[in-house]
């Protein structure tokens, strides 16, 4: 009888209700945030590669649309729903640590080799949130140029280095007869990066890069002359070389733009190299490093997104053994040649696939930091989320002509003087 019972409690426990099959097998739900077909299917051939290795686990993935993801993990992990590894971003992470949702991985990280061998980036970007590891960068993200280089030759022009040669080059690639347009001008989602980053390149060495919607004086970066000539810029690059329904372009509209032969100029992260590669032939884009400001200034900052564990997990500890293993060098290595970021190890350092080539700007700029500046970015202000939203709309006012760029940095400035007193 008691053999009996033994064998029911076990059953029990090893149940379908809490993740098992029954038979001894875990089950693991995870998943991801910025989701495209080229991607999902690495992460599903890894997930494979790491079920072969462990066969007693076994990993459902879900992939939910890029649009609504951040939104399906909010709502799943608010209700506690089944699900033990996802995917947590530089701008999530504050939001779901605050909540409680995720789990810190100290204890897991103590005791990986592999953890040591994290470049500097990828370790700052995992501890960013009280200084603990709530995930580990799967790969880093930071802006550069794309631009026609066959279209920049039969101008004669060579790749801008300054905003203002941006604009010029946007103004003379345009031909709106012919639907070309010399920028691929982001005003929809995301809009907000965009405007913020370009008035600190305005305000150059007067921003506090450890508090970066501030000036060292005190005041935010939005208060100066400087904000409205940089502001006045990105009017003109809108109405001068963009498409008009750019207005209300986010990242795939952008994307789309520049690959399908419509724009001459796209700003954007390096998880855009492999679309660029398949749609445009080899010799007809190329990439340069970020402009700078009228000072020689150009701030950045370092993305990051990666895996993390939920908070509520059945099974960490085989939520984490999935974790190390798409972390792992060889894995890594095969995730970021196909999704386009920039790797997390030290050992990446030396491949030249990421020192050649479409990556070499990346080189340049963290070989020139009299120029390009890193800063923190304004996420653990309380106020993140909505700002993101303001500004947005905000920006399509000025560009509509709407709300005039005085009273928008006006009303910018009175913000984040706001957000100051209100605190972290």
């Amino acid at each position: 009888m008691v053999a009996a019972l033994a064998a029911g409690v076990v059953s029990g426990c090893s149940g379908s209700s809490d993740g098992g099959d029954g038979k001894g097998t875990v089950k693991l739900k995870m998943i991801e945030s910025l989701t495209s077909p080229a991607r999902t299917e690495v992460i599903k051939k890894m997930i494979a590669s790491f079920e072969e290795a462990n066969p007693n686990i076994k990993v459902e993935l879900i992939s939910p649309p890029l649009e609504s993801a951040d939104n399906k993990i909010s709502t799943m992990l608010n209700s506690k729903e089944s699900l033990d590894v996802l995917e947590v971003r530089d701008v999530t992470v504050k939001q779901f640590v605050t909540n409680k949702w995720i789990a810190d991985l100290t204890e897991d990280t103590n005791a990986w080799s592999g953890y040591k061998d994290l470049n500097a980036n990828s370790l700052a970007m995992a501890n960013y949130i009280e200084n603990k590891p709530y995930y580990i960068p799967y790969g880093l993200y930071q802006k550069m140029l794309f631009y026609r280089k066959d279209w920049f030759d039969e101008k004669g022009l060579t790749p801008p280095k300054t905003w203002d040669d941006l604009l010029n080059a946007a103004k003379t690639l345009t031909d709106s007869a012919n639907n070309r347009f010399g920028y691929s001008f982001r005003g929809g989602s995301g809009a907000d990066g965009y405007i913020v980053d370009l008035l600190r390149d305005f305000n150059g060495a007067n921003v506090n890069t450890d508090d970066a919607m501030f000036l060292k004086s005190g005041a935010t970066i939005f208060s100066t002359p400087e904000a409205k000539q940089g502001l006045t810029l990105y009017t003109n690059l809108y109405k001068d070389g963009s498409p008009k329904d750019a207005i209300n372009w986010a990242f795939a509209e952008q994307v789309q733009g520049f690959v399908s032969g419509a724009t001459a100029m796209l700003i954007q992260d390096p998880d855009t190299i492999d679309p660029v590669k398949q749609k445009l032939g080899e010799g007809t884009w190329a990439t340069a490093p970020m402009p700078v400001g009228p000072t020689g200034v150009s701030h950045y900052k370092v993305g990051a997104a990666g895996w993390g564990m939920t908070s509520y997990s059945k099974h960490p500890k085989e939520a984490w053994k999935l974790i190390e293993f798409l972390s792992s060098p060889e894995q890594n290595a095969i995730f970021t040649k196909t999704a386009g970021v920039i790797p997390i190890h030290n050992s990446a350092s030396v491949d030249s696939y990421f020192k050649e080539g479409a990556y070499k700007p990346y080189i340049d700029m963290a070989n020139d930091p009299e120029h390009f500046v890193a800063y923190k970015p304004e996420t653990d202000y309380k106020g993140f989320g909505e700002w993101r939203k303001i500004v947005q709309q905000d920006g399509q006012a000025v560009l509509l002509g709407q709300l005039s760029i005085d009273d928008a940095l006006k009303k910018w400035d009175a913000y984040w003087m706001n957000e100051k007193q209100q605190g972290k």
